[in-house]
């Protein structure tokens, strides 16, 4: 109670309380409703509240984004792991696509070499190579079935490979003109001069004996088929002259070539056939 003028005045009651209030709250309700006049009162206390919502916030989104950093990291790990995963896989069958690639470069050269000397052609895969030293034969997944014969020339791109020496129903075996009993007549493409290359064991050097220092040969010369015997295609190459040797106690030159094939590379041979060609044991090999 509280003394106005002299007069005690008592403090009004709850309920007085609550009907004057909400009075109030219906009056300003209708005021705004009508002028908004209250807009830029609430305008005002956004603005103020703007500050503490923020702080209040921060919390929610420190968490938040600490939860997406360490997500969006595993995530990037997982997806970096699947990409390097993936470009390796990538990368083996890129190498299997180029060395197809290559595999098939090599077998059009030989295709068109073969048509230059030969009616016929097929290409055969290696399926094993000889491992006894000094012997130098392959065998080819081609036979009897498919026409082969003993005596027939292998080539490649490049040269004369050797010839058949042995022929079963699927696969025959190839004697390689660096084998130390095969032999093949030549002729010096620069010269005309006939001569022999004969195999030394070496996988990647022939001889050619039994010439004498008059003979008309030089290092660089170019050694090809001569046709003779009817066993190989005339004019293919066989071997490049490398070293010749001159020994003044010896009756006979020392030369030494280099085959013309690629004896040594690939997995394919090529299987050639002439109009004049016909089976038979043929060549000089043993």
């Amino acid at each position: 109670m509280i003394n106005v003028f002299g007069r005690p005045i008592g403090a009004p009651s709850h309920l007085t309380r609550l009907v004057l209030l909400s009075a109030l709250s219906v009056a300003l309700m209708m005021l705004d409703h009508r002028g908004h006049h209250l807009e830029k009162i609430r305008a005002g206390l956004n603005t103020l509240a703007y500050p503490i919502q923020l702080i209040a916030a921060t919390p929610a989104y420190v968490v938040g984004g600490l939860a997406d950093f360490f997500t969006t990291r595993g995530t990037l790990r997982v997806d970096n792991e699947k990409l390097l995963a993936e470009r390796q896989a990538l990368l083996a069958k890129l190498q299997q696509f180029e060395a197809l690639e290559q595999e098939n470069q090599r077998l059009r050269q030989m295709l068109v070499s073969a048509a230059q000397v030969a009616d016929r052609a097929i290409a055969a895969e290696l399926v094993e190579v000889s491992a006894e030293p000094f012997t130098r034969k392959v065998v080819v997944a081609k036979g009897a079935k498919d026409g082969v014969y003993v005596g027939q020339s292998v080539i490649d791109a490049h040269g004369i490979m050797g010839q058949v020496t042995q022929v079963a129903g699927n696969v025959s075996r190839v004697t390689l003109i660096t084998d130390a009993g095969h032999a093949i007549p030549v002729l010096d493409n620069r010269s005309g001069l006939r001569a022999l290359v004969f195999g030394t064991g070496n996988p990647d050097t022939v001889k050619v004996p039994y010439l004498t220092a008059n003979a008309d040969i030089q290092e660089g010369d170019l050694l090809v088929s001569s046709g003779m015997g009817g066993t190989f295609p005339p004019g293919y190459p066989v071997a490049q002259v490398t070293k010749i040797v001159n020994d003044p106690n010896e009756a006979f030159l020392s030369i030494t070539a280099r085959p013309a094939a690629q004896l040594n590379h690939g997995k394919q041979v090529l299987l050639i056939w002439r109009v004049s060609a016909t089976p038979k044991s043929g060549g000089k090999s043993k």
